[in-house]
C-alpha cells in the first residue's frame, strides 16, 4: 500500500492522513484489508512525511528512501513478502475500497492463475482513464492510456472498461517484472509492468465491479467532501438498521466507531465524534455534541455540549449545558439550562436545573442545587474540591469557596458565600444583614437636579 503524499490539498498535513468520519484516510484502507484477511499489511511512507508515526493499529511501515514512482514504491517492500504470496497493492488515498472488494479481487487472481489481475469498471466516465484492451482469450492484453486522445484509436476510445488503480500479483513475477521497467522521466511506473508479464507469457486478468465508491481518490479538498459525505451516509444507514432513528440525516455529523443502541433517536444537528458510546431509547438533539463520551440508557440531550463525560441511564441534559471533562452524571440525575459541569461526580438524582458552573466537585444523591450556585475551585495557586453531600438543598445564589463541604439533608441560604464546613442537617448562612436606606430615592432626585 502506497501513502501518498499530494499538493494539491493545500496543506501541511500529508494527504492520507486526512480524516473521513474522524478516521485518517489511511486508516480506513488498512482496516478494509485487515478485514479482507491480510496479514502483514505493509505501508510504504516517505521518512519525514508524518505518515508512518500516524500509522493506525495493524500496519507496518516500510521506507521508502531510494526511487521515484509507483513501482519504485513497490520495490521497497520487495524484501518484506514471500515471493509465492498474493500480494495485493492499494492506494492510501482511496479510503472507500473495501474488504468485499479486496476479497473478490484475490478470489479472481487465484482462480484465473493469473501472474497480475486488475481492479476495472465499466460504470465510471471512462475519460482520462486507462481503457483496458481484452486479447482474444480474455485476459488483459494491455492499457491505453487516454490522457491525449488525439494519440488514441477510436476503438480504443471507445472502450468502457477501465483501470481503477487496485491489484493483485504473484509477488515474484512482479518484482522480477519491476526491475526491468524502464525509467520514464526518472520514475518507474506499476502499471509498466503488465506488457513485460504478457511477453513472458503469463496471464494478466481483470476483476471487473461495479463498486465504483472504491474507484474514488481523495487529491484535493473537494474530493474529501465527497468521499467524507458519502462514508457518513453509509455509517447513518448501518446505524439505521441496527434500529436507530435519524430525524434529519443530512444534518448529521458521526465518526467511524461511533455506538449507539437501539431504539435511540438522532434528531437535527447532531454531532457525535471519537470514541463516544450511546446507549439504547436515547434522545439526541437537536443541536448537540458529544465527544469521546459514555452515554447510557434513556438519555436526553438537548442543545448541548459533552465532551470526555460519563452520562448513566435516565439523565436529562440541557438545553444549552456544557459537560467537561471529568464530569460524572449519576443515574437520572438533571444537568439544565445553561449548567457547567467540569471533573465533578454528580450523584443519582440529583439536581442541578438552571445557571450554575459545578467544578471540582462532589454532589451528593437526590442534591438540589439552586439557580446561579457556583463551585469557587481556584485559588490562585491550586485547585480543591467542594463536597455537597446527599439530599441538601442550596439556596439560589450560592457560591461554594472550596475546599468546603456541605453535610447530608443540609441548607444553605439564597445568597449565601460558603467559606466553612456546613454540618449535616444544618442552614448555612453567610451574607450581611440587609439595611433599608429610608428616603434614598428623593436624595438621589434632590442631587441630581442640583
Amino acid at each position: 500500500m502506497a501513502a501518498g503524499h499530494g499538493t494539491r490539498m493545500r496543506s501541511s498535513l500529508p494527504k492520507v492522513l486526512h480524516p473521513v468520519c474522524g478516521v485518517p484516510m489511511i486508516g480506513w484502507v488498512i482496516a478494509a484489508a485487515r478485514n479482507a484477511g491480510a496479514d502483514p499489511v505493509l505501508c510504504v511512507t516517505r521518512p519525514g512525511e508524518g505518515v508512518a508515526e500516524a500509522l493506525a493499529d495493524g500496519a507496518v511501515t516500510v521506507e521508502q528512501r531510494e526511487g521515484e514512482g509507483t513501482g519504485a514504491a513497490v520495490l521497497a517492500a520487495a524484501d518484506r513478502i514471500d515471493p509465492s504470496a498474493t500480494l495485493v497493492i492499494l492506494s492510501g488515498d482511496h479510503p472507500l475500497v473495501s474488504a468485499e472488494l479486496i476479497t473478490g479481487l484475490i478470489e479472481t487472481h487465484e482462480r484465473e492463475g493469473a501472474s497480475a489481475t486488475l481492479l476495472t469498471t465499466e460504470e465510471l466516465d471512462p475519460t482520462g482513464y486507462g481503457r483496458v484492451v481484452r486479447a482474444a482469450d480474455g485476459s488483459v492484453g494491455r492499457i491505453v492510456e487516454t490522457k491525449h486522445t488525439d494519440q488514441v484509436a477510436p476503438e480504443e476510445l471507445a472502450i468502457r472498461e477501465i483501470n481503477i488503480g487496485a491489484y493483485a500479483f504473484t509477488a515474484g513475477d512482479l518484482f522480477t517484472a519491476l526491475n526491468d521497467v524502464e525509467l520514464v522521466g526518472g520514475e518507474r511506473f506499476l502499471t509498466a509492468v503488465f506488457p513485460i508479464l504478457r511477453d513472458r507469457g503469463l496471464r494478466v486478468a481483470a476483476h471487473p465491479t461495479k463498486d465504483t465508491l472504491s474507484a474514488m481518490g481523495v487529491n484535493d479538498r473537494v474530493d474529501l467532501m465527497r468521499v467524507e459525505e458519502l462514508a457518513r451516509r453509509a455509517l447513518i444507514e448501518q446505524h439505521a438498521h441496527a434500529g436507530v432513528t435519524f430525524t434529519a440525516p443530512d444534518t448529521i455529523t458521526l465518526d467511524a466507531g461511533i455506538e449507539i443502541g437501539e431504539d435511540t433517536v438522532v434528531g437535527p444537528g447532531v454531532n457525535l465524534h471519537g470514541e463516544s458510546r450511546v446507549g439504547a431509547s436515547c434522545r439526541l438533539g437537536p443541536h448537540s455534541t458529544i465527544v469521546d463520551s459514555l452515554i447510557g440508557n434513556g438519555v436526553t440531550v438537548a442543545h448541548s455540549f459533552l465532551v470526555a463525560c460519563d452520562v448513566r441511564d435516565g439523565v436529562s441534559v440541557g438545553p444549552f449545558a456544557y459537560l467537561r471533562p471529568g464530569a460524572q452524571i449519576g443515574e437520572g440525575a438533571k444537568i439544565g439550562t445553561f449548567v457547567e459541569v467540569k471533573n465533578a461526580n454528580v450523584g443519582a438524582g440529583a439536581k442541578i436545573p438552571h445557571l450554575s458552573y459545578i467544578g471540582d466537585a462532589d454532589v451528593g444523591d437526590r442534591a438540589n442545587v439552586a439557580a446561579g450556585n457556583i463551585t469557587a475551585n481556584y485559588d490562585g495557586r491550586s485547585k480543591h474540591r467542594t463536597v455537597i453531600g446527599e439530599d441538601v438543598k442550596t439556596g439560589v445564589d450560592t457560591a461554594f469557596v472550596a475546599p468546603v463541604r456541605v453535610g447530608a439533608r443540609a441548607y444553605t441560604g439564597a445568597g449565601s458565600v460558603i467559606t466553612e464546613d456546613v454540618p449535616d442537617g444544618a442552614l448555612g448562612i453567610a451574607r450581611q444583614r440587609q439595611s433599608n436606606v429610608e428616603g434614598y430615592a428623593e436624595r438621589v432626585d434632590k442631587e441630581s437636579s442640583e
